[in-house]
């Protein structure tokens, strides 16, 4: 998982023109139209008519966030005059120190943010009260009001002008890659939020992060109502993803449905927010999940439920971005920031790929398939069938112990980057050189890929590693944040403009950790002879976007939800996120699964502690299934690195350049038909 820095990306929010509400007009904004066009005369008497669009732009752009604290009408026409740059030379010197500028800025606090953060991010051992207060620390929460006050944010609202997204559509392929650059400057002037805004996102982040990063369970404590224990004695599984990773990895033999429907049980507690507050990261105690029933030293004692803290700690989050509404006039809710700013991609667009995708013929198809190869009728933990990859065949002891011996410590997985990026397709010196910019870390949460945002540090991988050595698990989640990692060095070394460092949205870095995650048997030295190996792939990537489409439309429609019910307590929350992912699984699981009324899907973390970004996932798988048609029989390193100096334009554009076509899910489509063909 790429790392959600919300907090960095509060700092220098994509802030689009806006309408000003009537309040704002009389209150704050006093450069009426005609001081603005006063001020466009003057300039296009000065810099000529060729400069219309952008004076125009510009001025109307800086107006907007003029107030009278910034100074008189007369100073605004002032500043225009003295900082408007007409000569392409000196606009272009003016972009590169703006870069150079925001990369010292958001590198430097980007570095504050991650070693504020580790003794929560890392395992470090007991997280302090004062850990907590520094983790909620936003240091760049009055930066956006210094950036205003020093008038360097209007110098970027008048040069470089915002253009739309639609504007972006059709003036793209036009572009060249300076006015690329130009066009992602024109997206970095900052909303005036206050500083307390910023702060308030930052505590609630950093506390539902802080929550979900503790949340474990104890699995050899669980019994069944005989008292049988299933899982070792010390196993230790962070929900969600331990207990879905570790359900995955029981599809091996038949009888190891008992761990699935145990785990499956344990999940359903945590999402009705039924699961004992006692059981929460302790083994003091057991835990039988049928019955919802605990015991200590033999005997059994009151099972609490813990108080609805996950949804509180959502809304806790909705609360703190909902406040910032305010300063978005035209993207007035963290949904339309999230899917049109920040993904360039409408909620309606990606809803639309998504509900037309789970509701398709081949995913019944596949359904029916699965049901077959495990000789049973489907269960809803079926959603997470792990059958169609090479390491089916193989245990999971196994796995465990060929990379415990591999990699006993962090420190040697981090010494084997290199080699691992060679293996892969890499050249010797550009392995070494992206293994140079990659640090190692212990995760305390399930893992993630926090990138450098300035040349001089590093990327920080982290996952989790015991102490009897990393495990398969731990490494599988290494090699998917790994690919995030290497990403991460490309689009920030290799971009040609820092303004286009990155890729257009998190889904693409997305899809490139899982091009690295499937092929972890690849780097272990495991070689796969099956001759179905492709088709067995795209039904994998099929179903893993079946299920978490069908979680990111939990996601979305509780957004939705929240919004319209703004005064919901995290009773009533949690009582509509049950019921959202009831309603989601009858309409696209219950029919190929047999089953009805389901609440599955409202499982994921995610949720919890990063807003939405659940969707990025489905959208990776989709790109992720055109990218790796695209190389197959290439070079993935060479590959990977054209694709990843594109660097930070709109999507389509971007899958255009890179794999020749748009992001569709047809390819997927096809490719699954075919496979369930040949592979009967």
């Amino acid at each position: 998982m790429n790392k959600c820095l919300c907090l960095l990306l509060a700092m220098f929010l994509l802030f689009p023109y806006r309408n000003m509400t009537q309040e704002e007009k009389t209150t704050k904004i006093f450069i009426d139209e005609a001081g603005q066009a006063q001020v466009v005369k003057e300039l296009l008497s000065k810099a000529g008519e060729q400069d219309q669009t952008r004076i125009e732009k510009g001025v109307r752009q800086a107006a907007c966030f003029w107030r009278a604290e910034d100074g008189t009408a007369e100073e605004f026409c002032e500043f225009c005059l003295n900082h408007y740059v007409v000569s392409p030379e000196k606009l272009d010197l003016l972009c590169q120190r703006l870069s150079a500028n925001f990369e010292t800025i958001g590198g430097h606090f980007n570095k504050m943010i991650q070693d504020l953060k580790r003794p929560l991010d890392l395992d470090m051992g007991e997280i302090l009260p004062i850990d907590m207060m520094f983790g909620e620390l936003d240091p760049g929460a009055h930066m956006v009001s210094d950036l205003f006050k020093s008038k360097i944010a209007f110098a970027v609202l008048l040069n470089f002008p915002y253009y739309t997204l639609a504007e972006k559509k059709v003036l793209a392929e036009k572009w060249s890659r300076k006015e690329w650059a130009y066009a992602r400057v024109g997206d970095l002037y900052a909303s005036r939020v206050p500083a307390e805004v910023y702060q308030k996102v930052a505590q609630a982040l950093t506390g539902s992060e802080a929550y979900i990063a503790d949340y474990n369970i104890y699995m050899g404590h669980l019994i069944d109502r005989q008292n049988n224990t299933y899982f070792p004695a010390q196993l230790k599984l962070i929900s969600h993803w331990g207990l879905r990773d570790e359900l995955k990895a029981h599809y091996g033999k038949a009888e190891e449905i008992v761990q699935q429907r145990v785990i499956y049980e344990v999940m359903k507690r945590i999402i009705r927010q039924e699961i004992p507050g006692h059981v929460i990261n302790s083994s003091e105690y057991s835990w039988n999940p049928y019955d919802n029933t605990i015991w200590q030293n033999g005997k059994q004692v009151v099972a609490t439920p813990e108080p609805n803290t996950r949804y509180q700690k959502f809304l806790n989050n909705f609360y703190a971005l909902k406040e910032m509404d305010a300063y978005f006039p035209v993207l007035p809710s963290y949904i339309l920031r999230r899917f049109s700013m920040d993904r360039e991609l409408s909620e309606a667009e990606v809803e639309r790929l998504f509900s037309d995708f789970i509701s398709s013929q081949v995913v019944k198809e596949t359904a029916k398939f699965i049901s077959k190869r495990l000789n049973r009728k489907l269960e809803p933990f079926d959603i997470w069938y792990d059958g169609f990859k090479s390491r089916s065949a193989i245990s999971g002891e196994t796995l465990d112990k060929i990379v415990a011996e591999k990699y006993p410590t962090i420190e040697s997985f981090e010494k084997d980057i290199a080699p691992i990026l060679v293996k892969l397709g890499f050249a010797p010196q550009k392995a070494a050189f992206i293994a140079s910019r990659i640090t190692v870390d212990p995760a305390r949460g399930a893992g993630h890929a926090w990138g450098a945002e300035m040349r001089s540090e590093k990327a920080h991988l982290r996952t989790r590693v015991p102490k009897n050595g990393m495990n398969y698990k731990g490494f599988n989640i290494a090699m998917h944040e790994l690919g995030h990692n290497v990403e991460q060095v490309f689009t920030l070394y290799d971009v040609d403009y820092y303004m286009l460092k990155g890729v257009p949205n998190t889904a693409f870095t997305e899809a490139f950790a899982f091009v690295f995650q499937k092929r972890d048997l690849e780097v272990l030295g495991i070689k796969e002879d099956n001759p179905d190996k492709k088709h067995l792939m795209a039904l994998d990537t099929l179903w893993a976007a079946y299920e978490i489409m069908g979680v990111s439309l939990v996601d979305m429609q509780t957004w939705n939800w929240l919004y319209a019910h703004p005064t919901a307590s995290a009773e009533e929350l949690k009582n509509a996120v049950v019921q959202i992912a009831i309603q989601i699984w009858n309409k696209y699981f219950a029919e190929n699964f047999g089953l009805y009324d389901q609440p599955i899907l409202a499982v994921y973390s995610h949720m919890i502690a990063y807003p939405l970004y659940l969707p990025d996932y489905p959208l990776g798988h989709v790109i992720e299934f055109q990218i790796e048609k695209f190389i197959e029989g290439k070079n993935l390193g060479t590959e990977m690195e054209r694709m990843c100096v594109c660097g930070r334009i709109i999507p389509q554009l971007w899958m255009q350049n890179a794999v020749g076509s748009p992001i569709s899910t047809k390819p997927l489509l096809q490719c699954a038909e075919e496979a369930l063909q040949q592979v009967k």
